[in-house]
């Protein structure tokens, strides 16, 4: 029951934080003289957004507490993955990150939850945002890459310009609880783990060059999604 707990604290955490930053940029773009009302618009739409996100993990955690089926939807990476650096744009831009993108068009059609693997995503972005907040600011960029796997299918990569990982880090980073945050629940990683798996793929991390970290992982085609 701790560790169900835990879970849910974490995974609902999230688009609660982000509605709260939302709601935030809103107010100040209000107070501004005159109101930026373009701006407030845009984070009403995120504010909404992030609501539907928390609606979704809830119903979610609801189908795993009855043991639904798992959802197989026609997932579209490249799409889904823009949907969450638009829901993380805020946070990156309050740290300072720059954010780039190589999604190869015309990737393979993925099957399952694609709130899921948004989520994975979600997890990974801010990881990394997080992970840059103790170095200059001029140098924290983030990478997002999406292409066709070696072996077929997706490989999706997050590289950040952060401090890196430790051997010992490395050699833990996934396992349930383990945490190198002060306030960390330690279950990110390991949730984001289980899902891939999940949908028939692999996850890891590496160090990036020529510093910092890079969460990668791949999923596999099915032939009856293809695009």
């Amino acid at each position: 029951m701790g560790q169900l707990t835990a879970s849910i604290a974490h995974e609902i955490n999230q688009p609660i934080a982000a509605t709260v930053s939302n709601a935030q940029a809103g107010l100040r773009w209000l107070n501004r003289q005159p109101p930026d009302l373009d701006e407030v618009r845009e984070a009403l739409a995120c504010i909404a957004e992030d609501g539907k996100r928390a609606g979704d993990v809830i119903a979610g955690i609801r189908d795993f507490m009855k043991k639904a089926p798992p959802r197989k939807d026609r997932v579209e990476l490249n799409g889904a993955i823009r949907e969450v650096i638009e829901l993380t744009r805020s946070e990156a831009v309050k740290n300072c990150v720059w954010v780039q993108t190589e999604l190869t068009d015309g990737l393979p059609r993925i099957q399952g939850d694609r709130v899921q693997l948004q989520q994975v995503m979600l997890n990974l972005i801010v990881n990394a945002v997080e992970a840059m907040s103790g170095i200059s600011e001029a140098g924290r960029e983030l990478l997002i890459t999406a292409r066709k796997a070696e072996t077929g299918g997706v490989r999706v990569a997050v590289r950040d310009s952060g401090p890196g990982l430790t051997p010992e880090a490395l050699e833990h980073l996934f396992e349930p609880f383990y945490t190198s945050k002060p306030n960390g629940l330690g279950l990110g990683l390991s949730i984001c783990r289980s899902i891939i798996e999940a949908h028939g793929g692999r996850l890891w991390a590496s160090a990036n060059v020529p510093r910092g970290a890079v969460f990668q992982f791949t999923l596999p085609e099915h032939p009856d999604v293809r695009s």
